[in-house]
């Protein structure tokens, strides 16, 4: 329930601009790291003041500062003094509650987006806000813990594969970007697994939890759902409101992780029915079975009415019964119980009952 409602009562009654830390708190303890990089070189270094990477600014180079753990209010404080941001942003960081989103600032973009990851070990998806502050040759991206899914980006600049050293910050944030959704279709997969197990085990065995697996899969999407939904919003801003720190040449590349995000919600999309399809399965299934149960009761009890009458009969032990001195009494009542049942089977049969 958590990732669904969210409790910021740490800053009910705080002026805006306040930094408090909303959330939990995933490391112990903040760190620095620096990415700067032009056509030619770059330069890779952990950082233990962010003044280190002011001198490093230049026209003609991009830089990457990379944030791990915002829990840090001093941290977060000085950078907000060195790149000049705005103490609402400042806020919005601090606060792992927010829904994605994109704003705009003097000398700025500002964008949120949950980074999502399957943690094997639970079998469910964790979630992670990433907060970009994208200037114009800097950009300065704030982690909740360590570990992420930027390694190939990485790599890219290390190498100087691609576009990536000369095309500038724009296009370093679409990278990044383009990483997270990209690793919303992993997600997608792991869950595509799930509920091919969850059809399998619908179609061989029906075990007790499987209403419950398609619950929790139907949570988990339904989550997925509201983190990339507006993510559509953020890229269309991005193209069409994000000038003059979204480059021309960045367009491009941003339609294709606007394409992307559709197909990301399109899966969901699709999951989400065949989930509803499998969970009317599920309890066409169990009421099939049902009835079948109570079919096969209903006509016993039918069978041994008459049986219970006839028997009832010979039950209320009156004097002038003339069969319970007959001879052949017991046998033809027997004979005339099985004969009932016999008439009675015949009859369900040819109703197609049974």
């Amino acid at each position: 329930m958590p990732r669904f409602i969210s409790k910021s009562l740490k800053k009910v009654g705080s002026s805006p601009g306040t930094l408090i830390h909303v959330g939990e708190i995933k490391t112990e303890q903040s760190s620095l790291s620096m990415l700067h990089f032009d056509a030619e070189t770059h330069i890779e270094q952990p950082l233990t003041d962010i003044g280190e990477a002011t001198s490093l600014l230049t026209p003609d180079a991009t830089t990457w500062i990379n944030v791990v753990g915002i829990q840090d209010i001093a941290l977060i404080e000085d950078i907000g003094r060195h790149y000049h941001i705005h103490p609402l942003t400042l806020e919005d960081i601090l606060n792992t509650t927010q829904r994605p989103k994109v704003e705009s600032f003097d000398d700025y973009l500002f964008i949120v987006i949950k980074m999502l990851e399957h943690d094997k070990e639970k079998d469910s998806i964790v979630s992670e806000q990433l907060s970009l502050v994208l200037g114009k040759t800097v950009l300065i991206s704030f982690q909740e813990d360590e570990g992420d899914v930027f390694n190939p980006v990485r790599e890219r600049i290390r190498k100087g594969k691609g576009r990536i050293r000369s095309a500038g910050c724009d296009y370093l944030a679409y990278a990044l970007i383009d990483a997270i959704v990209d690793n919303y279709f992993v997600i997608l997969e792991n869950v595509g697994q799930r509920l091919e197990a969850v059809e399998e085990a619908i179609d061989s065995d029906l075990d007790a939890d499987i209403l419950e697996k398609i619950h929790t899969i139907r949570r988990e999407l339904i989550y997925l759902r509201k983190q990339v939904w507006p993510i559509r919003e953020i890229i269309t801003y991005l193209q069409k409101d994000g000038a003059p720190l979204i480059g021309e040449a960045t367009g491009p590349f941003l339609r294709d992780v606007y394409d992307h995000t559709i197909q990301v919600i399109d899966t969901i999309e699709s999951l989400r029915d065949m989930l509803s399809g499998m969970q009317d399965l599920y309890l066409s299934i169990i009421s099939n079975r049902m009835n079948e149960v109570m079919k096969v009761l209903t006509i016993i009890a039918t069978i041994f009415i008459p049986l219970s009458f006839i028997a009832g009969i010979y039950g209320m032990n009156f004097n002038h019964m003339p069969e319970l001195t007959w001879r052949w009494g017991y046998p033809a009542v027997w004979l005339l119980i099985i004969g009932i049942v016999a008439m009675m089977i015949v009859f369900f049969r040819r109703k197609k009952w049974i």
